[in-house]
């Protein structure tokens, strides 16, 4: 199969993920955390949100649910948002509590 895709890819963007690198989506987290700190992690409606800001939000967040809502590991929790800075937040925050994210999107129901 042509990867036609591939050629609108910016100069340094690998073709292939190594899928076996990371064991689950918040070490990915954690990884891009230590690499890009300060840099930009998310946009939207011209606001940035670096990635330091989002470990400290996301960790706040975790903290919240376990410590004061008492969710458990392993437990489920939806997330109705749309695309917005708080959703990578909630996101984030939800995954490193242990929990299981069901997305509901607000814009497709």
């Amino acid at each position: 199969m042509e990867k036609v895709w591939l050629k609108n890819y910016p100069k340094g963007v690998v073709e292939e993920i190594n899928t076996d690198q990371f064991e689950s989506i918040p070490d990915l987290f954690l990884d891009c955390i230590e690499r890009y700190r300060y840099h930009p992690a998310f946009s939207c409606m011209g606001k940035d949100m670096s990635y330091a800001e989002l470990e400290k939000q996301s960790k706040d967040f975790a903290a919240f649910l376990q410590n004061r809502l008492g969710l458990e590991k392993g437990q489920r929790i939806a997330i109705m948002s749309p695309n917005i800075l708080q959703y990578p937040i909630a996101l984030m925050g939800a995954l490193r509590a242990g929990l299981i994210v069901v997305n509901v999107n607000p814009l497709y129901t």
